[in-house]
């Protein structure tokens, strides 16, 4: 009877049924269904994770496709854009080089025709100053009688001139 009144007999007996109270109650089967609930869950976190990741890994190789894409794109119309002033500008410089070559043929048109003009008006005024120099010097030398035998001599010569 020792037994009864040692106090670790009485520790041990309660502890027995302490964890017989337990085992009676399934605490241990609650306990484990908590823990596998709590496992369940955070499986289920992680699946959705895993699942968010690929999401965000696909968006990414989508965006970075799309900003490839776009860079390409921004490189064809900035070279578009290039080619499109390259030719601008040769059309450009071409149509210059008309307008120059046009205008140099007006000048040299305008100057071959106001040298044409300037000789026409050097041979009027020639012929102006001599028929004055020659009707000058005709009047001095030619009396009456000398021009009415001119003039008679001119009118017997006009039919046969004429035929």
């Amino acid at each position: 009877m020792e037994l009864l009144s040692d106090s670790h007999f009485w520790v041990g007996i309660g502890t027995l049924i302490f964890f017989g109270i337990l085992l009676w109650q399934k605490v241990p089967s609650l306990i484990t269904s908590a823990l596998d609930a709590r496992a369940a869950a955070i499986a289920k976190e992680l699946e959705e994770a895993q699942r968010l990741r690929t999401e965000a890994e696909a968006l990414l190789v989508e965006y970075k496709k799309k900003r490839a894409d776009a860079e390409g794109e921004a490189a064809a119309i900035l070279a578009e854009a290039k080619a499109e002033a390259e030719r601008f500008a040769a059309e450009s410089r071409a149509a210059i080089a008309a307008q120059i070559e046009r205008r140099s043929k007006q000048a040299e048109e305008k100057i071959a025709q106001a040298e044409a003009q300037a000789v026409a008006e050097m041979r009027a005024l020639a012929a102006d100053r001599a028929v004055a120099a020659a009707e000058a010097l005709l009047t001095a030398r030619l009396d009456d009688k000398r021009a009415a035998d001119l003039v008679k001599r001119s009118l017997e010569e006009i039919p046969s001139k004429l035929n």
